[in-house]
């Protein structure tokens, strides 16, 4: 196995007036897997979904978190996964017994589906979400129904999950005026996805970056970014869980004291840090202090 085990890599086709990310997971991929025993195609979506989350952050300034999140009816309930402006990343499945079933999941036949990609910023409250049409059965060929509808301009994606990593290669086609002083020849579009057809699986989740780049695009020009590393990483916070709390109001937490020994603890499905409360942190989560630390916190 290679050397770089999570990192994200941005790229230049400058012959072909391509951009391009590349991302590889190892250690991120292991931790979000572990967190419960997925059946192998709820698993494989999942480290699809993880894996395009990092590969959309490499297109795109922004402050916060880009998450995906797949809601439906059917024996997947609910996929997330979310890259932060830091590269930290998490991600989690719900699903039913029956999700064990299937040797793959198609997005286009889950009933009542929906996908979104949100950008957003929890502490300025501004927030992009945009919906992702599920007319394809993969979440690569959806992503570029995304971008060609969203963005006017075409994307190929490349997804791979192994057993010990996942990989991922996102291609995007730049504007004819772009400002970027890279203009690619007519055929240049064509002539890379033809290129990238030839991409194994295998060569895609263990080859090196420098190597898998020049190899399949020696002959335009390619022009790698300093990489950027991404961990397994959460969001959560007793500020979080205290305004959860809140949420569900008094009465609400009242009955979670009296129903759990007099303390309420709340456990992170992401990265299964504890919260624990009782009584007077309870009172003060209600009071005018909503900002104190809870009385312990564990992982």
């Amino acid at each position: 196995m290679t050397e770089e085990r999570d990192v994200l890599h941005r790229f230049l086709l400058e012959r072909a007036g391509v951009r391009g990310v590349l991302v590889r997971l190892n250690e991120s991929w292991s931790e979000v897997a572990g967190r419960a025993d997925y059946p192998q195609a709820v698993r494989r979506l999942l480290g699809e979904s993880l894996t395009a989350s990092a590969l959309l952050t490499g297109q795109i300034k922004f402050d916060g978190a880009l998450s995906l999140e797949l809601k439906s009816r059917g024996d997947l309930r609910l996929l997330f996964t979310e890259c932060t402006d830091a590269g930290r990343l998490r991600g989690l499945a719900r699903h039913d017994e029956a999700a064990a079933d299937h040797e793959a999941i198609d997005l286009s036949a889950l009933p009542g589906a929906t996908l979104a990609i949100t950008i957003g910023n929890v502490e300025t409250g501004h927030r992009y979400q945009g919906l992702v049409p599920l007319e394809s059965a993969g979440l690569g060929a959806a992503l570029e129904d995304y971008f060609m509808r969203s963005e006017q301009l075409p994307a190929h994606l490349v997804l791979a999950v192994g057993e010990h990593g996942a990989a991922g290669l996102l291609l995007q086609r730049m504007p004819a005026e772009g400002g970027t002083g890279v203009q690619g020849d007519a055929d240049g579009w064509d002539r890379v996805q033809h290129l990238t057809a030839t991409l194994s699986e295998k060569e895609l989740l263990e080859l090196p970056a420098q190597t898998l780049l020049y190899r399949l695009y020696h002959e335009e020009n390619v022009r790698v970014f300093e990489p950027r590393p991404l961990a397994f990483g959460c969001s959560c916070s007793a500020q979080r869980v205290e305004a959860m709390l809140r949420a569900l109001g008094t009465e609400e937490a009242e009955a979670a004291l009296q129903a759990n020994d007099g303390e309420v603890e709340v456990t992170c499905e992401f990265c299964a840090a504890q919260y624990r409360y009782d009584r007077v942190d309870i009172e003060r989560v209600f009071s005018e202090m909503p900002d104190a630390p809870a009385s312990t916190r564990s992982h």
